[in-house]
This record gives C-alpha cells, sequence and structure tokens, in this order.
C-alpha cells in the first residue's frame, strides 16, 4: 500500500510541517521546517479529483464520465477544492450544460429532478 504525506493534522485538523528530509541513496538528513504545497493540505479524495479535474483540462462532461457522477457533483467537489486550497473564489464554468442537456440528463435519469432543477436555477440567474 503506497502512503501518502499527510497535510493536516489527524489529532487537531492544523497544518502540518515537514521537519525532516532523507535521502534514501546516501541516507543524508536535512533538518529544518519546511513548508507543504497547498495540495498537500486537499483530503485524498480532493487530490485524486484535482489530478482528473487537469487530466481533463476541466471539461465537465469528460469529468462526470470518468467519475461516474453528476454535473452538480462535480461543481461541488470544484469548490471544496477551491475552498481547501485557500481560495474563496467560485469558478464559472463556459461549458454548463444547456437546458436541453438538463433535460436529457433528468429523462436518462443521470440526474435527479432536485439536481436538474437546482442547475436549471443556475441557468436562469446567467
Amino acid at each position: 500500500m503506497k502512503k501518502k504525506l499527510l497535510g493536516k493534522c489527524p489529532i487537531c485538523g492544523e497544518k502540518l510541517t515537514v521537519t525532516e528530509l532523507t535521502c534514501t541513496n546516501c541516507n543524508s538528513k536535512i533538518s529544518g521546517q519546511f513548508p507543504m504545497s497547498k495540495f498537500d493540505n486537499l483530503s485524498p479524495e480532493e487530490q485524486d479529483f484535482a489530478l482528473v479535474f487537469i487530466k481533463n483540462a476541466g471539461n465537465i462532461k469528460q469529468i462526470e464520465k470518468e467519475l461516474n457522477i453528476s454535473y452538480p457533483t462535480v461543481k461541488k467537489m470544484l469548490d471544496a477544492v477551491i475552498k481547501d486550497l485557500g481560495f474563496n473564489q467560485k469558478i464559472i464554468f463556459d461549458n454548463s450544460p444547456s437546458k436541453e442537456d438538463i433535460l436529457a440528463m433528468l429523462k436518462r435519469k443521470e440526474i435527479s429532478f432536485d439536481e436538474a432543477e437546482e442547475m436549471l436555477k443556475q441557468i436562469g440567474e446567467k
């Protein structure tokens, strides 16, 4: 099982700091306080989502397909990643589904009635 670096303390939830680096070749050790990347503060699920998002160049339809999740779930996960990276702005997608796309997803039972209703409201707000 591959171990992942923890970004937050499992006890109190605060950010962790790396204090020692070791060379696996010569066993040299470097001590100090080394800041971690913003991505280390994401949960493993958020890191996986971010990788899929980047791999698909932000194409929501591809992300939906690859992760087998609905458009509102993609938006919700992206909002969580943006927040946990320390940004407080929401991204508005240029490729948000049209009314016809939403109705087709509802007909195929890919989204619930409530999700469709929320998505249609968002289209109306733009």
